[in-house]
């Protein structure tokens, strides 16, 4: 049976509907960075995402070719994930879609290695005449975080976030957004099947104690 990161690490990929605090481990992810209004219709961000697939399946199916990964184990694709932020804007706004800026990123294996990486975007681009100079090989360790699981239509998130800013205060945290520590979400739902009001999407902030 397939390996599933969602059924292995719920804690990461299956929070409660309420906040909880997590400490993140560090993780290798396929990335690419962009800016602009996801919602575009053949916009930057919708073609990060077929940036990302074209290596990430790469990688999955090199069990049928000739390259052999050390370590390889055959897994269920990961879901897609984001970092998110404003310039100079400490919260999101989602009524400014264009002033996004974000990090599209899809959970690597721990088996895949920088070589293994490079050899898939070569693959990639030589299969799809495509060029995959954007996609990243990103190592990155959240650390303390706050986490919930979101249900619904992604312009009503900032709901779910008032309720884990609530929960912060209660707790005696404060939210740690800095050049690094970005506001996450993880997208558990294909949005071109399923209604905006049955999505669900984890959503992660990055926080830390308040000094006494």
């Amino acid at each position: 049976m397939a390996f599933d990161y969602k059924k292995e690490y719920k804690e990461f990929y299956l929070p409660k509907k309420r906040p909880e605090i997590i400490e993140m481990p560090s993780m290798n992810f396929l990335a690419v960075r962009g800016m602009g209004d996801p919602n575009e219709e053949g916009g930057d961000y919708k073609i990060s995402i077929g940036l990302l697939y074209g290596i990430a399946f790469t990688i999955k199916m090199s069990k049928m070719g000739n390259r052999k990964i050390e370590g390889y184990f055959d897994y269920v694709m990961p879901p897609l994930e984001g970092f998110w932020w404003q310039e100079g804007m400490r919260e999101m706004d989602f009524t400014r879609k264009a002033d996004f800026q974000w990090i599209s990123m899809i959970r690597l294996p721990d088996f895949v290695k920088r070589e293994d990486f490079q050899w898939a975007k070569n693959e990639a681009q030589r299969k799809k005449n495509r060029d995959f100079s954007r996609v990243e090989f990103m190592t990155f360790q959240e650390g303390l975080c706050v986490q919930c699981m979101h249900i619904g239509s992604y312009d009503e998130e900032s709901a779910t976030m008032e309720e884990m800013n609530r929960y912060l205060t209660r707790e005696g945290f404060v939210l740690d957004f800095t050049e690094e520590r970005r506001h996450h979400e993880i997208y558990l739902s294909d949005a071109r099947r399923i209604a905006p009001q049955r999505r669900r999407t984890v959503i992660r902030d990055p926080i830390k104690k308040i000094q006494e």
